[in-house]
């Protein structure tokens, strides 16, 4: 039996190629008008290659950052609900470079990008608030409070993240702590 190693790109290089491919299509030719072969052809890997790494051209944007929000429901040992969250949700933003999301955040009208896009961001927003929310519910703050105040976490990641795609070489994390001194917590 052989220990070799997996031949081919390296899965991140694989979906980073991918997404620039993508990006530099959407500006080109728009997003409508860019086909999943296209994108595939361009990163020089075949078309069931790109689903190896996103199941529709849309998730291009949101890889990166998807993987970051399942991360925040991990459980943790803060007794402060409010304290946990901001940590977890400033977390969500450290190291965070860079990449298609920002790109898109910024172009989001020269690529053509639209209404799907908007959809998607505000169910990452949405998304965001839900686990704050359940967060806060389980170190027993009031579930109507909860809802309200995880809807807020989510507004103030969903402004950072503008924030940050506007500002070059600027800290998500960072970013991240701005808005969130802006939500209120009892």
């Amino acid at each position: 039996m052989t220990t070799e190693g997996r031949t081919g790109r390296p899965r991140a290089s694989s979906r980073e190629t991918l997404a620039e491919a993508a990006c530099e299509l959407f500006l080109e030719q728009g997003y409508e008008r860019t086909s999943v072969a296209d994108i595939a052809q361009r990163a020089g890997v075949s078309r069931s290659s790109f689903f190896n790494y996103f199941e529709a051209k849309s998730e291009v944007f949101w890889a990166g950052l998807d993987e970051r929000i399942a991360r925040l429901g991990e459980a943790d040992d803060e007794a402060d609900p409010d304290a946990a969250v901001r940590r977890a949700l400033a977390g969500l933003g450290e190291g965070f470079a860079p990449d298609s999301l920002a790109l898109a955040l910024l172009h989001a009208d020269a690529m053509g990008l639209g209404v799907e896009f908007e959809r998607d961001a505000a169910s990452r927003q949405v998304r965001i608030g839900h686990l704050a929310a359940d967060r806060l519910r389980r170190g027993g703050v009031d579930p109507l409070v909860a809802d309200v105040r995880g809807a807020a976490y989510g507004g103030a990641v969903a402004a950072a993240l503008r924030r940050w795609a506007a500002r070059p070489g600027a800290s998500l994390a960072d970013a991240i702590r701005v808005a969130l001194a802006a939500v209120p917590t009892a």
